[in-house]
C-alpha cells in the first residue's frame, strides 16, 4: 500500500475478527515499533506483548475501554523509562507500529489507562518506568478496503479541522 493512502485511510478499529494474526505479521509490526527514531538514539522504550488470557483479563479492567482489549489479536503495550521526550519516542513508535500493521491489513487503536497502577501491576513494569499506551491490534471484523478511495476522498471523509485553521505560515 503507498505510504499517503495508509497514512490518510487509517481509522482506529475497535472491534475484530475472530482470526488470528500470523507470527510474520506480529514481528513485523513489532519491528516497525522497535526500529522508530529516538531522542539520540536512546531508545528508552520496550514493549511488552500480553499473551496470557489471565493477563490480559485483568488489564481490560485498568483501560477506559476493555473491549478494545479482550477482542485483540496482539496486544503491546509500550513502557518507557527515564526522563526526557519520552512520550514524543513512544508516540513515533506507536505509529510506526498502527501504519505496519494497517499495512497488513491489521486494524489497531491505542488505549489509555484509566488505573495507571493496576496496569503496571500486571504488567510487571518497574517503578522508574510507565506505561505510554497499550496497543490492541487485530483484523476489523467489517473488513475495510483503503484503495476504494482515493487519498482525497478519505481526507475529506476524516472529519478534521479544515487544513486552514491547523495550518499557518509565518
Amino acid at each position: 500500500m503507498d505510504a499517503y493512502l495508509a497514512i490518510v485511510s487509517k481509522r482506529e478499529v475497535r472491534q475484530y475478527a475472530d482470526r488470528p494474526i500470523p507470527a510474520d505479521v506480529q514481528r513485523r509490526i513489532l519491528e516497525a515499533g522497535r526500529i522508530a527514531g529516538s531522542s539520540q538514539n536512546s531508545q528508552r522504550r520496550r514493549f511488552v506483548v500480553v499473551e496470557s488470557p489471565d493477563a490480559r483479563e485483568r488489564l481490560a479492567e485498568t483501560v477506559w475501554v476493555p473491549g478494545n482489549i479482550t477482542g485483540a489479536g496482539l496486544l503491546v503495550a509500550i513502557v518507557v523509562e527515564g526522563r526526557g521526550p519520552l512520550a514524543f519516542d513512544a508516540g513515533r513508535a506507536a505509529q510506526n507500529m498502527v501504519l505496519a500493521a494497517w499495512n497488513d491489513d491489521v486494524g489497531s487503536c491505542p488505549n489509555g489507562t484509566s488505573d495507571p497502577d493496576g496496569a503496571k501491576e500486571v504488567l510487571r513494569i518497574g517503578a522508574d518506568e510507565s506505561i505510554a499506551i497499550i496497543l490492541s491490534f487485530g483484523y476489523p471484523a467489517r473488513p475495510v478496503d483503503p484503495e476504494r478511495r482515493s487519498p482525497e476522498e478519505w481526507i475529506e471523509r476524516a472529519n478534521r479541522r479544515p487544513f486552514d485553521e491547523v495550518v499557518e505560515t509565518i
